[in-house]
């Protein structure tokens, strides 16, 4: 199999560990994407944009998975030197 199970979860660490680096002060708030520059919802609406979506999922991924981040990538080193 060409694209199997393990290249799927090598790609998803990868694309997880792009957004967990994104600085907000030097690259997020240059392309609008930044907490500062998004205007919050007003009391009563729901917050539905695509861009408040980005925003939040974003910083989730740097808040949430930060520390498991490192486990998982040191897993994964370890192994890759390992069993090659």
């Amino acid at each position: 199999m060409i694209f199997g199970l393990g290249r799927l979860f090598y790609v998803t660490l990868l694309l997880i560990n792009a957004v967990a680096v994104l600085s907000e002060e030097r690259f997020l708030s240059r392309i609008g994407f930044g907490k500062g520059s998004m205007d919050g919802p007003v009391f009563g609406q729901e917050e539905s944009s695509t861009k408040s979506k980005i925003v939040h999922l974003i910083g989730a991924v740097q808040t949430l998975l930060r520390i498991p981040l490192i486990g998982i990538n040191i897993l994964v080193i370890v192994y890759e030197l390992i069993l090659g």
